[in-house]
Protein backbone atom coordinates (compact mmCIF):
# COMPACT_ATOMS: atom_id res chain seq x y z
CA UNK A 1 0.00 0.00 0.00
CA UNK A 2 1.49 3.27 -1.22
CA UNK A 3 0.24 5.89 1.94
CA UNK A 4 -0.77 9.51 1.56
CA UNK A 5 1.92 12.03 3.14
CA UNK A 6 2.58 15.21 3.72
CA UNK A 7 5.89 17.06 3.40
CA UNK A 8 7.19 20.42 4.86
CA UNK A 9 10.86 21.59 4.25
CA UNK A 10 13.47 21.08 1.48
CA UNK A 11 16.53 20.09 3.56
CA UNK A 12 19.06 17.92 2.38
CA UNK A 13 18.37 15.57 6.02
CA UNK A 14 15.47 13.22 5.84
CA UNK A 15 13.44 13.09 8.71
CA UNK A 16 9.64 10.97 8.36
CA UNK A 17 6.82 11.42 10.95
CA UNK A 18 4.22 8.64 11.94
CA UNK A 19 1.44 9.06 13.58
CA UNK A 20 -0.19 6.96 16.42
CA UNK A 21 -4.44 5.64 16.18
CA UNK A 22 -7.05 7.83 15.02
CA UNK A 23 -4.91 10.42 14.16
CA UNK A 24 -2.88 11.52 10.98
CA UNK A 25 -0.01 13.60 9.62
CA UNK A 26 -1.64 16.63 11.53
CA UNK A 27 -1.23 15.59 14.70
CA UNK A 28 2.93 16.47 13.28
CA UNK A 29 1.19 19.81 12.77
CA UNK A 30 4.41 22.14 14.79
CA UNK A 31 6.91 19.01 15.00
CA UNK A 32 6.90 19.28 10.88
CA UNK A 33 7.97 22.68 11.05
CA UNK A 34 9.78 23.12 13.45
CA UNK A 35 12.26 20.08 12.09
CA UNK A 36 11.93 21.58 8.60
CA UNK A 37 13.44 24.85 10.11
CA UNK A 38 16.32 22.63 11.34
CA UNK A 39 17.37 21.65 8.21
CA UNK A 40 15.45 18.39 7.47
CA UNK A 41 12.99 17.17 4.62
CA UNK A 42 9.89 16.10 6.25
CA UNK A 43 7.48 13.76 5.43
CA UNK A 44 4.63 12.37 7.72
CA UNK A 45 2.48 9.44 6.80
CA UNK A 46 -1.47 9.06 6.93
CA UNK A 47 -1.08 5.34 7.98
CA UNK A 48 -3.57 2.54 6.41
CA UNK A 49 -7.14 3.52 7.46
CA UNK A 50 -6.08 7.06 8.37
CA UNK A 51 -6.60 10.28 6.74
CA UNK A 52 -6.38 10.21 2.90
CA UNK A 53 -4.54 6.60 3.04
CA UNK A 54 -6.31 3.74 1.45
CA UNK A 55 -8.51 1.45 3.94
CA UNK A 56 -7.03 -2.24 4.62
CA UNK A 57 -8.63 -4.82 2.48
CA UNK A 58 -9.85 -8.15 3.88
CA UNK A 59 -12.84 -9.91 5.18
CA UNK A 60 -12.03 -9.02 9.16
CA UNK A 61 -10.64 -5.89 10.91
CA UNK A 62 -7.75 -8.22 12.03
CA UNK A 63 -6.82 -8.99 8.09
CA UNK A 64 -7.68 -5.18 6.97
CA UNK A 65 -5.38 -4.03 9.97
CA UNK A 66 -2.52 -6.45 11.37
CA UNK A 67 0.38 -4.85 12.64
CA UNK A 68 2.77 -6.56 10.04
CA UNK A 69 0.73 -4.04 7.56
CA UNK A 70 0.98 -1.05 9.09
CA UNK A 71 4.71 -1.70 9.05
CA UNK A 72 5.29 -2.96 5.65
CA UNK A 73 3.52 0.09 4.29
CA UNK A 74 5.65 2.44 5.65
CA UNK A 75 8.93 0.30 3.72
CA UNK A 76 6.59 0.50 0.69
CA UNK A 77 6.30 4.50 0.91
CA UNK A 78 9.11 5.82 2.86
CA UNK A 79 12.10 7.24 0.69
CA UNK A 80 15.76 5.37 1.89
CA UNK A 81 18.52 7.32 3.45
CA UNK A 82 16.23 8.40 6.40
CA UNK A 83 18.39 10.35 8.71
CA UNK A 84 15.49 10.49 11.71
CA UNK A 85 12.13 8.37 12.07
CA UNK A 86 9.65 9.33 15.02
CA UNK A 87 6.20 7.08 15.66
CA UNK A 88 4.06 8.19 17.91
CA UNK A 89 1.93 5.32 19.83
CA UNK A 90 0.54 2.96 17.04
CA UNK A 91 3.25 4.82 14.74
CA UNK A 92 5.90 3.66 17.45
CA UNK A 93 4.53 -0.56 17.01
CA UNK A 94 4.74 0.53 12.91
CA UNK A 95 8.16 1.74 13.26
CA UNK A 96 9.81 -0.50 15.83
CA UNK A 97 8.50 -3.77 13.16
CA UNK A 98 9.98 -2.02 10.43
CA UNK A 99 13.30 -0.30 11.66
CA UNK A 100 15.40 -2.82 10.57
CA UNK A 101 14.13 -2.42 6.76
CA UNK A 102 13.63 1.36 7.03
CA UNK A 103 17.21 1.74 8.63
CA UNK A 104 17.06 5.50 9.70
CA UNK A 105 20.18 7.02 11.31
CA UNK A 106 18.06 7.01 14.55
CA UNK A 107 14.75 5.96 15.69
CA UNK A 108 12.15 7.94 18.41
CA UNK A 109 9.68 6.31 19.66
CA UNK A 110 7.16 8.53 21.39
CA UNK A 111 5.22 6.96 24.42
CA UNK A 112 4.75 3.82 22.02
CA UNK A 113 2.05 1.24 22.22
CA UNK A 114 4.72 -1.57 22.83
CA UNK A 115 2.69 -2.87 26.00
CA UNK A 116 -0.96 -2.14 24.91
CA UNK A 117 -2.18 -5.43 25.47
CA UNK A 118 -0.87 -4.90 29.02
CA UNK A 119 -2.32 -1.72 29.59
CA UNK A 120 -5.28 -2.03 31.71
CA UNK A 121 -8.42 -0.62 30.57
CA UNK A 122 -7.37 -0.44 27.20
CA UNK A 123 -10.48 -2.27 25.30
CA UNK A 124 -9.76 -0.98 20.93
CA UNK A 125 -13.77 -0.53 21.80
CA UNK A 126 -13.16 2.76 23.66
CA UNK A 127 -11.18 3.70 20.91
CA UNK A 128 -14.99 3.59 18.65
CA UNK A 129 -16.68 5.60 20.59
CA UNK A 130 -14.34 8.15 20.89
CA UNK A 131 -14.58 9.01 17.15
CA UNK A 132 -17.98 10.76 18.40
CA UNK A 133 -16.20 13.11 20.88
CA UNK A 134 -17.21 16.62 20.88
CA UNK A 135 -14.86 19.67 20.87
CA UNK A 136 -15.69 20.28 24.80
CA UNK A 137 -15.16 16.54 25.48
CA UNK A 138 -11.61 16.53 23.74
CA UNK A 139 -10.47 20.12 25.29
CA UNK A 140 -11.48 18.32 28.55
CA UNK A 141 -9.24 14.96 28.05
CA UNK A 142 -6.20 17.31 26.74
CA UNK A 143 -6.20 20.62 28.81
CA UNK A 144 -2.51 21.62 27.55
CA UNK A 145 -3.76 21.36 24.08
CA UNK A 146 -4.25 24.56 21.77
CA UNK A 147 -7.48 25.16 20.09
CA UNK A 148 -5.92 24.15 16.79
CA UNK A 149 -5.21 20.56 18.11
CA UNK A 150 -8.38 20.09 19.00
CA UNK A 151 -9.73 21.50 15.60
CA UNK A 152 -7.22 18.64 14.02
CA UNK A 153 -8.55 15.92 16.22
CA UNK A 154 -11.93 16.48 15.52
CA UNK A 155 -10.54 16.23 11.61
CA UNK A 156 -8.93 13.82 11.99
CA UNK A 157 -11.32 11.39 13.70
CA UNK A 158 -13.78 12.17 10.84
CA UNK A 159 -11.03 10.76 8.46
CA UNK A 160 -10.73 7.87 10.96
CA UNK A 161 -11.42 3.90 10.14
CA UNK A 162 -12.35 2.87 13.48
CA UNK A 163 -12.03 -1.09 12.44
CA UNK A 164 -8.44 -0.54 12.70
CA UNK A 165 -9.03 -0.07 16.45
CA UNK A 166 -10.89 -3.18 16.82
CA UNK A 167 -8.47 -4.68 14.98
CA UNK A 168 -6.07 -4.55 17.51
CA UNK A 169 -7.84 -6.98 19.74
CA UNK A 170 -5.44 -9.98 20.09
CA UNK A 171 -2.23 -8.44 18.54
CA UNK A 172 0.40 -8.21 20.80
CA UNK A 173 3.81 -5.71 20.30
CA UNK A 174 6.58 -5.81 23.08
CA UNK A 175 9.46 -4.54 24.04
CA UNK A 176 12.03 -4.65 21.56
CA UNK A 177 14.95 -6.98 22.46
CA UNK A 178 17.58 -4.38 21.21
CA UNK A 179 17.51 -1.65 19.40
CA UNK A 180 18.42 -2.19 15.41
CA UNK A 181 19.59 1.84 15.10
CA UNK A 182 20.43 4.32 17.81
CA UNK A 183 17.08 4.61 19.99
CA UNK A 184 15.32 6.96 21.80
CA UNK A 185 12.39 6.79 23.90
CA UNK A 186 10.44 9.83 24.91
CA UNK A 187 7.52 8.73 27.80
CA UNK A 188 4.48 10.73 28.84
CA UNK A 189 4.61 11.54 32.45
CA UNK A 190 3.01 8.55 34.24
CA UNK A 191 3.17 6.68 31.15
CA UNK A 192 0.00 4.57 31.16
CA UNK A 193 1.51 2.59 28.23
CA UNK A 194 5.20 2.01 29.94
CA UNK A 195 5.64 1.63 33.44
CA UNK A 196 8.66 2.51 35.52
CA UNK A 197 10.23 -1.43 35.02
CA UNK A 198 9.29 -1.07 31.24
CA UNK A 199 11.71 2.51 31.25
CA UNK A 200 14.65 0.11 33.41
CA UNK A 201 14.38 -2.38 30.92
CA UNK A 202 14.54 -0.45 27.70
CA UNK A 203 17.52 1.25 29.61
CA UNK A 204 19.14 -1.75 29.91
CA UNK A 205 18.99 -3.25 26.58
CA UNK A 206 20.59 -0.32 24.55
CA UNK A 207 17.72 2.61 24.34
CA UNK A 208 17.49 5.60 26.16
CA UNK A 209 14.93 6.57 27.59
CA UNK A 210 13.24 10.23 28.38
CA UNK A 211 10.43 11.90 30.00
CA UNK A 212 8.52 15.00 29.26
CA UNK A 213 7.53 16.22 32.98
CA UNK A 214 3.89 16.58 32.80
CA UNK A 215 3.06 15.75 29.12
CA UNK A 216 0.28 13.19 28.56
CA UNK A 217 0.48 10.30 26.02
CA UNK A 218 0.27 12.70 23.10
CA UNK A 219 3.75 14.28 24.26
CA UNK A 220 4.55 16.84 21.07
CA UNK A 221 0.85 18.22 21.52
CA UNK A 222 0.89 18.54 25.23
CA UNK A 223 4.33 20.35 25.29
CA UNK A 224 5.74 20.80 21.96
CA UNK A 225 8.90 22.86 23.58
CA UNK A 226 9.31 20.10 26.11
CA UNK A 227 8.90 17.22 23.55
CA UNK A 228 11.80 19.44 21.07
CA UNK A 229 13.85 19.76 24.18
CA UNK A 230 13.66 16.11 24.70
CA UNK A 231 15.39 15.37 21.74
CA UNK A 232 18.04 17.12 22.22
CA UNK A 233 21.46 15.24 20.73
CA UNK A 234 19.23 13.62 18.30
CA UNK A 235 17.91 15.95 15.76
Amino acid sequence: MRLHTQEWGTGDRLAVLVHGIMSDHRTWRRVGPALAERGYRVVAVDQRGHGLSPRGTGATPRERYDLDAYAQDLVDTLPTGIELAVGHSLGGISLLRAVERLKPARAVYVDPAWQFALAEGLDPAVFVEFRHATAEQIAALNPRWEQADIEVELATLAAWDPDSALALAGQHSGLPEAPAVPSLVVLADGSMLLGPADAALLRARGLEVRTVPGAGHTVHRDDHEGFLAALDGWI
